[in-house]
């Protein structure tokens, strides 16, 4: 059941159960909230007899919530973590840019560059959101994104291809010790695999079935593994780039496999589109592409 609006208990008296729940005293709430104790014990009271419910025990030392005062409390406080988040989202400065992009995108490309992006940017201040969900630019409040997507964009969306992915087999210079560089792709058929959630080894390899191997739920922990040795992982050249030319990664075939969907930066269009959204976007077409060098 849903009360009215209208019916809902006072705000202030909200905050008040909330804040002595939390802290289990009338006097640390008081304190939070920046009124009295006798303040804060009236709105509470005041609560517990509009909603006909006893939400603490008055002890001599303190408080404890009841049973249904403890469930209570859980829902007011996510309710007002909710409400700070909105309120931070809508007071947000003109010069914070929020960028959503895959956890493999934040590890292998983004968070590398970072202090070159604050030097190049220094009046800019970067939120970065990792996730692999597809991001809602208005709900979400975005401003950039980086997705692995077809060439297919809504007339509102601008897109700029970063790079295309190809995917190519890598693994520790430690694993890959004594072999005779590059493999076939039957004798690297018999190294362990390390899979992610794409699982392009099948594919790749030009076999049917399922492959043996540790599974990861993201590149970028495949990635890791590869580097500790543990195996051979599969993965956008993008990502293992700086790896390889750095030798804590070597590639163990020449066989290499275009496959879509692309990278692409994506934000929304607007006519209005501020200076700092324009820089961070010219900053990521620039940086986070595949270097020419490398490219296909």
């Amino acid at each position: 059941m849903i009360l009215s609006r209208r019916k809902l208990p006072p705000l202030n008296a909200l905050r008040a159960f909330e804040a002595s729940g939390r802290r289990l005293n009338f006097r640390a709430a008081a304190e939070e909230l920046g009124v009295t104790q006798g303040a804060v014990a009236q709105q509470v009271r005041a609560l517990e007899e509009h909603l006909g419910i006893a939400l603490f025990q008055r002890l001599a030392r303190g408080l404890a919530l009841t049973p249904r005062g403890a469930a209570y409390l859980v829902d007011m406080t996510r309710a007002f973590d909710t409400l700070a988040e909105s309120t931070g989202r809508l007071l947000v400065r003109p010069d914070m840019v929020t960028i959503s992009v895959t956890p493999t995108v934040a590890t292998k490309l983004l968070i590398p560059r970072l202090a070159e992006l604050q030097t190049a940017l220094p009046e800019v201040e970067l939120r970065t959101v990792a996730t692999e969900a597809l991001s809602d630019f208005d709900r979400d409040q975005v401003d950039i994104a980086v997705r692995m997507t077809r060439g297919a964009f809504p007339a509102d969306l601008e897109a700029r291809l970063l790079f295309r992915q190809e995917l190519v087999a890598v693994a520790s210079p430690h694993l890959a010790s004594g072999l005779a560089l590059p493999l076939s792709l039957e004798q690297l058929r018999a190294l362990p695999l390390l899979h992610d959630s794409h699982d392009h080894w099948p594919e790749f390899l030009k076999t049917g079935g399922k492959l043996p191997g540790p599974v990861f739920n993201q590149t970028t922990l495949a990635l890791d593994a590869a580097l500790a040795g543990q195996g051979v992982a599969l993965a956008c050249r993008a990502f293992v780039a700086a790896d390889l030319d750095a030798g804590r990664l070597v590639q163990v075939t020449d066989a290499s496999a275009v496959m879509e969907p692309d990278y692409f930066l994506v934000r929304k269009r607007s006519p209005s589109q501020r200076k700092a959204v324009d820089a961070v976007w010219d900053w990521c077409a620039t940086r986070l592409a595949l270097p020419q060098k490398a490219a296909i």
